[in-house]
């Protein structure tokens, strides 16, 4: 076989081609994809994100077919999506997800995850533990950007975080902190979703358009709504001094009152990727639940509507299966 199925993503335009197999250098793993999800940051780059153009997906579980480190040869792998150039300053600290040259898989100058191949660096390879079944294991990606909360934070076992936002992002960080021993109140405007989370001990607060936030009330507050209104009212619920973690990519600008935010010396920390390794151990010790955060699956032969039932209201993670 020297030609494989890729989803190809153009002006909001979601298709599927037929491409040569890439051809593998050095260093790099050649991947069979097994399972990928379709995150928000897929479906913002579909509503222009970046300029994309090209193959994307960045959340996957797949089995090594060829590589130069013979022991992972036939694994089963989830990968790290920052392509690093491994001597630079950010590089050498163990934070290559800054490295002023880096690609990224999937979302800048590196083809996706939503393929029948990916290739990879060896070193950003993870192995998946038997126990983790591979609907589960495509979470770590995402799971470990909502570890790298406390990476970025230290917040004390049981001082109260507020999250905003219900979507797959905000229910995987209120899982996190939960498990970390944080009070966590979940705000969000969909009971089944705010269901998933008041399962794990989260505090979970409905609300709607109207509804009245509370006012400078948090030290903490992460913003995971996907909105520039989000991250607004973040901003109003953080008490003087408090932090705002924000973990939403959003296309195009967005609109912010700086006054209260400089009166109350407020600090905001972007939030973006962390490591596999706490996200990993979080799966096996089954600390936080992902199977309630599955809608659907398709053939990867099905990309166009699988990215259709994505985008819609109350959909959490859609997953794409590669049958090869």
């Amino acid at each position: 076989m020297t030609n494989m199925l890729a989803v190809h993503l153009e002006h909001g335009v979601v298709s599927l081609r037929d491409v040569p197999i890439p051809n593998r250098p050095a260093g790099l793993a050649r991947i069979r994809m097994l399972i990928a999800g379709i995150c928000n940051t897929d479906l913002e780059l579909q509503r222009g994100y970046y300029g994309f153009s090209g193959t994307p997906g960045h959340e996957f579980v797949g089995v090594v077919v060829e590589a130069d480190q013979q022991d992972l040869v036939g694994k089963r792998v989830a990968g790290e999506i920052n392509l690093s150039c491994g001597v630079c300053e950010w590089c050498r600290q163990g934070l290559g997800r800054h490295c002023p040259t880096r690609t990224v898989l999937g979302i800048v100058q590196h083809p996706g995850a939503f393929a029948e191949y990916i290739l990879l660096p060896e070193h950003n390879l993870h192995i998946v533990p038997d126990s983790i079944p591979s609907e589960h294991a495509v979470f770590i990606e995402p799971l470990a950007a909502a570890c790298e909360v406390l990476d970025q934070i230290q917040i004390p076992k049981g001082d109260r975080v507020a999250v905003l936002g219900d979507g797959k992002l905000g229910l995987l960080v209120s899982q996190v902190l939960a498990a970390h021993g944080a009070h966590v109140i979940h705000y969000g405007r969909h009971a089944a979703k705010l269901a998933i989370a008041a399962a794990a001990g989260v505090q979970a607060i409905q609300v709607s358009a109207d509804s009245k936030l509370p006012q400078a009330e948090f030290q903490y507050v992460v913003d995971a709504t996907g909105s520039p209104e989000g991250l607004r009212a973040a901003v109003r619920m953080t008490r003087a001094r408090g932090t705002v973690i924000m973990k939403s990519t959003v296309h195009g600008e967005v609109a912010i009152d700086t006054a209260g935010i400089i009166v109350n010396e407020i600090t905001l920390i972007g939030s973006r990727c962390g490591r596999f390794e706490p996200a990993i151990q979080l799966l096996e010790q089954g600390s936080v639940s992902v199977s309630t955060l599955l809608s659907a699956e398709y053939l990867l032969s099905r990309a166009p509507e699988a990215f259709a039932e994505a985008a819609k209201r109350g959909v959490l993670k859609v997953l794409l299966r590669n049958p090869v």
